[in-house]
This record gives structure tokens, sequence and C-alpha cells, in this order.
């Protein structure tokens, strides 16, 4: 499988310099625990339908743990993680190499916080195009950010329940 280098980042100001930035927020009945617990998996984002990951560091995790993911449909993606905080229940990866020569940059950073019923889950989001697709970026990045929103959202809401 070929695997093509994505720009070296090295920490959270990713979210303020690529060419898309967004988040999600979710507030979920579970507790902020067990949302973390999903997420620090040995199956992370199982619920998922979408993606298929796991970690390919040694426990404990923490700043430098890696990780692949498989999309469904969209290749295979390699990370690694450049903020870990269990204590906050925040964690945020970079992609280090893809299957695909479609970015240059794709981060994400996950938040969970306890609110009055269940958790808020914050999940942001960090993309820019490859030369090779910037092209087709403008017409094609609204259709995948509403397919991948829409599926990882429903799932996860499906999982954990909706406050």
């Amino acid at each position: 499988m070929p695997k093509f280098d994505l720009a070296p980042i090295a920490d959270e100001s990713v979210f303020t310099t690529a060419d898309r930035v967004f988040s999600i927020t979710l507030d979920l009945k579970a507790d902020a625990d067990e949302v973390w617990a999903g997420l620090v998996a040995d199956r992370p984002l199982a619920w998922c339908r979408l993606l298929n990951g796991r970690y390919t560091s040694e426990r404990p995790f923490g700043v430098g743990t890696t990780r692949t993911v498989k999309v469904l449909g969209g290749g295979t993606v390699w990370e690694r993680f450049f903020i870990w905080d269990d204590a906050q229940r925040r964690h945020a990866f970079v992609v280090e190499q893809a299957s695909l020569p479609m970015l240059s940059v794709f981060a994400e950073d996950y938040k969970v916080d306890p609110v009055e019923g269940g958790s808020r889950f914050t999940w942001t989001f960090a993309i820019s195009p490859s030369k090779f697709a910037a092209p087709l970026f403008p017409l094609v990045f609204p259709l995948i950010k509403k397919l991948l929103l829409s599926n990882i959202t429903k799932d996860t809401v499906q999982h954990f329940g909706a406050l």
C-alpha cells in the first residue's frame, strides 16, 4: 500500500492555520469517563461504521502514541498524537501519512467534558488539501464534510445517547 507524507505538524497551531477548521459538539447521555474510555479503547471509535482504528503503540498512551485508521472507501491514515491528557479527557493527533494523495494537513482534537446528565464531546477537524487535490477541494470538501459528519454524528449519538 502506498504511503504519502503529509506536512509535519508539531502542535495545536494547526487548528488555526489549516485551510478548513470546523467542530462538532455532541451532548451525550453517557458520562464523560465512559465516552473517554471509548476513545482510548483498544479499538477506538468502534461505534463509527466508517472507521476501523487501532493503536499501534503500547500502553500507557500519551504524547507520541501512534494509531492506524482505515476509512471505509477512503483509504488508510497513520496518526501521531501530539496532545494527550487523560485528566482533562483531551487528545489531538496529526495524520503523518495517508494511502491517498489528497491531503497536506489533517488533524483532529477530541475533548470530553462532564455536563449535567452526561457529557459534551467536542470534535475538531483541521484539513488542508494536497496540491494534487486543491483544484477540486472547493467542490468536493462540502460533500465529504457532510457525509463524514452526518455518519460519525449519527453513530456517536446512537452509541452513547443524546441529551
